[in-house]
């Protein structure tokens, strides 16, 4: 008993020994940390007293875990700009610095998920297992580390397609009224990336939560999200998540891109971000320029889209698409963050609320819509067929709205003019319907060989399906040649338009369809004598 009482008291004094060691040999190391106190709290922004030696847009962290940004570094004060609630915030409260600017949690873990500016899960999947992050703002790539934009972005919108193509690496901004598809059009072109390897990056800017939650169960329902990423800024969120929501997004699309992939990423949308910009602005006493917007308005959606590119090989051949999103009013396209961000970007798709009005969905204005760089990496069988196409329907809508004040028309104009609504009637199509490449070039083939113009406007659309179905009949080894061929050769020409040509046949086989074609032509013949 002894014995055991004695090893114990021996493995005690061991112990003890070593803590008195321990102790003995530390050293504590002070180290300052700047502790500050908030002076006064608004809506959306704090004055903080007693940091010296915070940075321009450095973290902060305020006592109950909200966090702000340093804005306005002054000698005496700092203004920060929130990212979380206010009311949780009172004088006097303190305040800490965190040594880093705002970051974002980046990586594949986050495809398929739905989360804020600041990375943190919105949806019900759980927490996000990534150590990785980045600064939602980096600089832009350099100019040398760019390639020219070569490759297509398909959208699966016929209109877009053929008309206004958008290349992988270029920024297209799509602006219009309220309500006129604007986020159908940016959705759709998400759905289509399935299969085509480029990852989306949906971010939703200010938007009510029943149209994020719209957007959302839009892409569940057609698998995109497995794809996507979802960054969320609510409206009755505070706005310095707004305005920090496409920077963090933008980063998310550029861990993608630096690894080598092509990336898609929506902005929807930058009205509301200049609008949460010009209100932080205005709470921290900046001085308000035009439509008391800060002089620096340009600035931070420049810097924003300057980060699209397409890298070099060198930097792996990655690129990010941008597709900005602004809401004009009562369609002044001449305003002034509509002309801002027509400056910045490569090309804009303008949606008319007349047209939209008439039912041609999707709405865009081919006049006042234009894609600077798309044209460049558009597919030669695309500049085959639809290269005289934008021309045709702009004479078309011209001499549509001169007949309008009732003029005689001859009978080469009736032609032009039946020949643009054939034209009108092809490039309509519903929501979310996305056209494969084969189906486009079918449709578009057949409208420049005026295979259409036989066929009863009231019959076009059913006529148009057809061919389009048609299309899946098309041999393989053509369809290939539509990705690869630089050139559309007779033979495939011949092909596709024989496929379309007996599918339209049986319309024109119609007794009711032959009745009016003869009754068109007996007009037309009675045009011309009178003329």
């Amino acid at each position: 008993m002894n014995t055991e009482v004695e090893s114990l008291q021996g493995v005690f004094d061991q112990a003890f020994n070593s803590v008195r060691q321990a102790c003995e040999e530390f050293t504590p190391i002070l180290e300052p940390h700047e502790i500050g106190a908030v002076a006064s709290i608004s809506t959306a922004v704090a004055m903080v007293s007693g940091l010296p030696g915070v940075g321009f847009e450095e973290l902060v962290k305020f006592s109950g875990g909200v966090l702000g940004v340093a804005f306005n570094v002054d000698e005496d004060e700092i203004g920060v700009v929130l990212l979380g609630e206010h009311w949780r915030l009172h004088a006097g409260d303190e305040v800490e610095r965190t040594g880093r600017v705002a970051d974002v949690v980046v990586g594949d873990e986050l495809l398929g998920r739905v989360i804020d500016p600041l990375g943190r899960p919105l949806d019900d999947a759980g927490p996000i297992h990534s150590n990785d992050r980045r600064p939602i703002e980096r600089p832009a790539t350099a100019i040398m580390d760019r390639s020219p934009v070569t490759v297509p972005l398909q959208t699966g919108i016929k209109v877009i397609d053929a008309l206004l193509p958008i290349g992988r690496g270029q920024r297209e901004l799509i602006l219009g009224d309220r309500q006129t598809g604007k986020t159908a059009i940016a959705v759709g072109a998400i759905l289509n990336q399935r299969d085509q390897n480029v990852v989306c990056v949906y971010c939703a800017i200010g938007q009510r939560a029943s149209a994020v939650a719209k957007a959302i169960a839009t892409l569940r329902e057609h698998g995109a999200m497995e794809y996507t990423v979802v960054v969320v800024s609510e409206g009755s969120d505070p706005p310095g998540l707004t305005y920090i929501a496409p920077y963090a997004a933008t980063s998310i699309a550029e861990y993608f891109m630096e690894s080598g992939r092509d990336v898609l990423i929506v902005y929807d949308d930058l009205t509301q971000h200049a609008r949460a910009y010009r209100e932080i602005s205005l709470l921290l006493r900046r001085p308000p320029g035009r439509e008391a917007f800060p002089g620096d308005i340009f600035y931070i959606h420049s810097r924003l889209l300057e980060r699209a590119t397409h890298l070099s090989e060198e930097h792996g051949g990655g690129s990010l698409t941008a597709l900005p999103i602004i809401e004009t009013d009562a369609q002044d396209i001449s305003a002034y963050i509509p002309t801002n961000l027509i400056s910045i970007t490569d090309g804009q798709i303008y949606l008319s609320p007349s047209l939209f009005e008439l039912g041609v969905l999707p709405a865009v204005d081919v006049g006042k819509s234009v894609s600077r760089v798309g044209g460049k990496a558009q597919r030669a069988t695309y500049r085959a067929v639809a290269g005289d196409l934008k021309l045709a329907y702009a004479q078309f809508e011209e001499l549509e709205s001169f007949a309008k004040f009732g003029a005689r028309l001859d009978a080469d104009t009736l032609k032009t003019i039946e020949h643009g609504r054939r034209i009108r009637a092809c490039l309509k199509q519903p929501e979310f319907s996305q056209a494969p490449v084969p189906a486009q070039i079918a449709v578009l083939l057949a409208l420049s060989a005026d295979l259409f113009d036989a066929i009863p406007i009231e019959q076009m659309t059913d006529a148009e399906r057809a061919v389009q179905e048609s299309s899946e009949s098309i041999p393989a080894d053509v369809c290939a040649r539509f990705e690869t061929a630089t050139r559309l050769s007779d033979e495939d020409r011949k092909t596709v338009l024989e496929i379309a040509r007996g599918v339209l046949d049986r319309f024109l086989s119609d007794p009711v369809v032959k009745s009016q074609e003869d009754h068109g032509a007996t007009s037309k013949v009675a045009v011309k004598a009178s003329s």
